[in-house]
Protein backbone atom coordinates (compact mmCIF):
# COMPACT_ATOMS: atom_id res chain seq x y z
CA UNK A 1 0.00 0.00 0.00
CA UNK A 2 0.93 3.33 -0.85
CA UNK A 3 0.89 6.59 1.58
CA UNK A 4 -1.95 8.10 -0.84
CA UNK A 5 -3.98 4.87 0.01
CA UNK A 6 -3.26 4.91 3.19
CA UNK A 7 -4.06 8.67 4.33
CA UNK A 8 -7.24 8.61 1.85
CA UNK A 9 -8.71 5.44 4.14
CA UNK A 10 -7.79 7.18 7.25
CA UNK A 11 -9.27 10.10 6.09
CA UNK A 12 -12.55 8.30 5.24
CA UNK A 13 -12.52 6.93 8.21
CA UNK A 14 -12.28 9.72 9.99
CA UNK A 15 -15.13 11.46 8.25
CA UNK A 16 -17.52 8.41 9.16
CA UNK A 17 -16.83 9.33 12.63
CA UNK A 18 -17.34 12.19 12.77
CA UNK A 19 -20.49 11.70 11.07
CA UNK A 20 -21.90 8.97 12.71
CA UNK A 21 -20.58 11.63 16.20
CA UNK A 22 -22.69 14.20 14.27
CA UNK A 23 -25.75 12.08 14.05
CA UNK A 24 -25.71 10.47 17.26
CA UNK A 25 -25.65 13.74 18.96
CA UNK A 26 -28.51 15.21 17.22
CA UNK A 27 -30.93 11.72 17.69
CA UNK A 28 -29.77 11.57 21.62
CA UNK A 29 -32.76 13.75 22.82
CA UNK A 30 -34.95 11.85 20.11
CA UNK A 31 -34.07 8.62 21.91
CA UNK A 32 -33.67 9.28 25.63
CA UNK A 33 -37.28 11.00 25.59
CA UNK A 34 -40.44 8.57 25.41
CA UNK A 35 -43.89 10.49 23.67
CA UNK A 36 -46.80 8.66 23.60
CA UNK A 37 -50.44 9.69 22.74
CA UNK A 38 -53.21 9.14 25.90
CA UNK A 39 -56.57 7.61 25.02
CA UNK A 40 -58.28 10.03 27.51
CA UNK A 41 -58.42 13.90 27.68
CA UNK A 42 -55.74 15.36 30.23
CA UNK A 43 -58.05 15.26 33.87
CA UNK A 44 -59.28 11.23 32.50
CA UNK A 45 -55.48 10.47 31.84
CA UNK A 46 -54.52 12.03 35.31
CA UNK A 47 -56.74 10.31 36.89
CA UNK A 48 -56.12 6.96 35.76
CA UNK A 49 -53.04 7.29 35.72
CA UNK A 50 -52.94 8.52 39.40
CA UNK A 51 -54.81 5.06 40.48
CA UNK A 52 -52.61 2.65 38.03
CA UNK A 53 -49.73 4.10 39.65
CA UNK A 54 -51.00 3.44 43.39
CA UNK A 55 -52.47 -0.16 41.67
CA UNK A 56 -49.22 -1.38 40.92
CA UNK A 57 -47.95 -0.20 44.29
CA UNK A 58 -45.80 2.79 43.66
CA UNK A 59 -46.20 6.08 45.19
CA UNK A 60 -46.82 9.61 43.86
CA UNK A 61 -44.00 11.54 46.36
CA UNK A 62 -45.18 15.47 44.46
CA UNK A 63 -46.92 16.45 41.72
CA UNK A 64 -45.83 19.51 40.23
CA UNK A 65 -48.71 21.57 38.48
CA UNK A 66 -46.90 23.71 35.99
CA UNK A 67 -50.02 25.56 34.55
CA UNK A 68 -50.84 26.78 37.76
CA UNK A 69 -47.50 27.25 39.16
CA UNK A 70 -46.51 29.70 35.83
CA UNK A 71 -50.40 31.10 35.95
CA UNK A 72 -48.90 32.29 39.32
CA UNK A 73 -46.15 33.88 37.57
CA UNK A 74 -47.79 35.41 35.07
CA UNK A 75 -47.45 32.96 32.02
CA UNK A 76 -50.06 31.11 30.04
CA UNK A 77 -49.54 27.47 29.42
CA UNK A 78 -51.84 24.39 28.83
CA UNK A 79 -52.17 21.93 31.19
CA UNK A 80 -48.93 19.98 32.51
CA UNK A 81 -48.49 17.97 35.11
CA UNK A 82 -45.24 16.11 35.78
CA UNK A 83 -45.71 13.47 38.73
CA UNK A 84 -42.58 11.99 41.21
CA UNK A 85 -42.74 8.52 41.27
CA UNK A 86 -40.88 6.33 43.92
CA UNK A 87 -40.90 2.23 44.66
CA UNK A 88 -39.24 1.83 47.67
CA UNK A 89 -38.54 -1.67 46.61
CA UNK A 90 -36.24 -0.57 43.79
CA UNK A 91 -34.85 2.88 45.43
CA UNK A 92 -33.36 1.95 48.35
CA UNK A 93 -31.39 -1.07 46.66
CA UNK A 94 -29.63 1.85 44.65
CA UNK A 95 -29.49 4.09 47.84
CA UNK A 96 -28.04 1.60 50.15
CA UNK A 97 -24.67 1.64 48.10
CA UNK A 98 -21.82 4.21 48.06
CA UNK A 99 -21.28 3.67 44.38
CA UNK A 100 -24.86 3.55 43.21
CA UNK A 101 -26.12 6.70 44.62
CA UNK A 102 -24.37 8.97 42.19
CA UNK A 103 -27.76 8.24 40.12
CA UNK A 104 -30.09 9.61 42.80
CA UNK A 105 -30.47 13.07 41.13
CA UNK A 106 -32.39 10.69 38.66
CA UNK A 107 -34.73 10.01 41.28
CA UNK A 108 -37.86 9.72 41.93
CA UNK A 109 -38.71 9.03 38.51
CA UNK A 110 -40.54 11.68 36.67
CA UNK A 111 -43.42 11.00 34.10
CA UNK A 112 -45.30 14.20 32.56
CA UNK A 113 -48.79 14.22 31.45
CA UNK A 114 -49.77 17.25 28.87
CA UNK A 115 -51.78 18.63 26.21
CA UNK A 116 -50.65 19.70 23.05
CA UNK A 117 -52.15 22.38 20.92
CA UNK A 118 -53.85 20.23 18.77
CA UNK A 119 -55.47 19.07 21.81
CA UNK A 120 -53.98 15.75 22.25
CA UNK A 121 -53.08 14.40 25.70
CA UNK A 122 -49.56 12.89 26.03
CA UNK A 123 -47.56 11.05 28.63
CA UNK A 124 -43.60 12.11 28.39
CA UNK A 125 -40.93 10.29 30.25
CA UNK A 126 -37.16 9.55 29.65
CA UNK A 127 -36.17 6.15 28.53
CA UNK A 128 -34.50 4.81 31.89
CA UNK A 129 -34.00 1.53 30.66
CA UNK A 130 -31.39 2.62 27.84
CA UNK A 131 -30.13 5.81 30.33
CA UNK A 132 -29.18 2.51 32.87
CA UNK A 133 -27.21 0.82 30.14
CA UNK A 134 -23.82 2.63 30.15
CA UNK A 135 -24.08 1.92 34.56
CA UNK A 136 -23.95 -0.93 34.13
CA UNK A 137 -24.99 -3.40 37.57
CA UNK A 138 -26.89 -2.64 40.23
CA UNK A 139 -27.98 0.44 38.39
CA UNK A 140 -28.70 -1.16 35.06
CA UNK A 141 -31.01 -3.92 37.10
CA UNK A 142 -32.92 -1.90 38.91
CA UNK A 143 -33.41 0.78 36.42
CA UNK A 144 -34.59 -1.70 33.84
CA UNK A 145 -36.92 -3.54 35.99
CA UNK A 146 -38.23 -0.53 37.35
CA UNK A 147 -38.64 0.68 33.60
CA UNK A 148 -40.45 -1.74 32.84
CA UNK A 149 -43.31 -1.63 35.69
CA UNK A 150 -43.49 1.80 34.87
CA UNK A 151 -43.76 1.34 31.41
CA UNK A 152 -46.98 -1.21 32.01
CA UNK A 153 -48.60 1.39 33.75
CA UNK A 154 -48.65 4.13 31.04
CA UNK A 155 -49.36 1.25 28.16
CA UNK A 156 -52.53 0.64 30.06
CA UNK A 157 -53.55 4.55 28.60
CA UNK A 158 -52.26 4.63 25.31
CA UNK A 159 -54.02 4.69 21.75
Amino acid sequence: MNKQMILTGAGGFLAGLIIMAITGFYSLPGMMMLEDASRYDFDTTVEKFEQKVSDAGWSILKTHDMKEILEGHGHEVLNVKIFELCSSRYSARILKLDDERIVSPLMPCRIAIYEKSNGVTYITRMDSELLSRPFGGEIKDVMSIASVETENIIAQLLR
